[in-house]
């Protein structure tokens, strides 16, 4: 058995196979092979030709360049909120020196997967559960740090890792699901509050906006109003100036009186003709077919009211009196004095 186990071939790892040694080789590329001479270390060969003595010199490992995926199986780990995940990932090496993968560790595939684990169970141990989720980026490249640390002295570089999956157990998966539910029932809440908040205020502002406008145009119209009115007074009170004045020139003139009175018979017989015409209930003076008497007694009114004016225009003239007196009293003393 010893012997069985001293004939047999040194594992092969990343490559197809361990060359047969026949002095002429040929190297393909992105391949690394490590030669030994007598059972110790003596190159490693180039890609393309390269000669070696047979018997003597021997590929003992053969490594890829290449850039080489590796599963890491699923594995269970527990976050810092005591709930229990099952991950897997993917991770992506290059052998960076033939030698130290070589010689620096046993099987460098092994190596690189337990480190992997064993570093996403200490990271996972530091965040909560929310976290893990939100941030798979940065654990990913605490995990890439953390493995080429360690595996520098191998000869071989951690370019990627990802997780592929994480299953959450059913019942903590049941609690997120209605975790989820609630913050979107929430937002809608949220949401449909904030219209209605909007709504309201879009309402109210319209309403106030409709009031001043309607204020501002109420009071236009009660100006416009005014400034009519005031206009229609000025109107009015110009015509009946113009008409008192064409009354009184037309009653200053001959046979004003007489025109009065027709005119005073006129109105007279008018309001009687419209006599019963609203109510039953009337009152008429005794003397109600004399209308003689009538036109005499509205005359009689319109003296009356003309007359302070007479008296004050008598009262205005007595200066003018005084110089006639005088000048009389002067004309007589002139005439005692011609005629002595």
């Amino acid at each position: 058995l010893k012997r069985a186990a001293r004939l047999t071939p040194a594992p092969c790892r990343w490559n197809s196979g361990l060359p047969m040694n026949i002095g002429v080789l040929f190297v393909p590329q992105q391949e690394a092979w490590v030669v030994e001479r007598m059972g110790k270390f003596h190159r490693i060969l180039e890609p393309g030709l390269n000669f070696l003595i047979p018997l003597l010199d021997r590929i003992r490992y053969v490594q890829s360049l290449k850039e080489i995926v590796i599963n890491v199986p699923e594995q269970s780990a527990v976050t810092l909120d005591n709930v229990t995940l099952q991950i897997d990932g993917v991770l992506y090496l290059r052998v960076m020196d033939p030698y130290k993968a070589s010689y620096g560790v046993e099987d460098p595939e092994y190596a690189v997967t337990q480190l992997a684990q064993t570093t996403m169970r200490s990271e996972l141990g530091k965040l909560s559960l929310d976290r893990v989720f939100r941030e798979r980026e940065s654990l990913n490249a605490s995990i890439v740090d953390a493995i080429n640390q360690a595996s520098d002295c191998w000869g071989i570089r951690c370019l990627r890792y990802e997780i592929k999956d994480i299953h959450v157990p059913p019942r903590v998966k049941e609690s997120m699901q209605m975790q989820v539910e609630a913050e979107r029932r929430k937002r809608a809440t949220v949401l449909e509050s904030e219209g209605t908040r909007e709504s309201a205020i879009n309402v109210a502002e319209g309403q106030k906006q409709a009031q001043i406008l309607a204020s501002e145009a109420e009071k236009a119209e009660q100006i416009n109003k005014a400034a009519g009115e005031a206009n229609a007074m000025l109107v009015k009170a110009r015509a009946k100036a113009e008409a008192i004045q064409l009354l009184a020139a037309a009653l200053a003139q001959q046979h004003g009186n007489a025109a009065a009175s027709l005119s005073v018979a006129e109105q007279y017989v008018n309001a009687f003709s419209k006599i019963a015409k609203d109510s039953n209930t009337v009152l008429l003076p005794a003397n109600t077919g004399d209308v003689t008497n009538m036109v005499a007694q509205a005359l009689g009114i319109y003296t009356t009211l003309t007359k302070p004016q007479a008296v004050k225009t008598q009262d205005e003239m007595p200066p003018a009196h005084e110089d006639s007196h005088s000048s009389a009293t002067e004309v007589l003393k002139a005439e005692q004095g011609s005629s002595s």
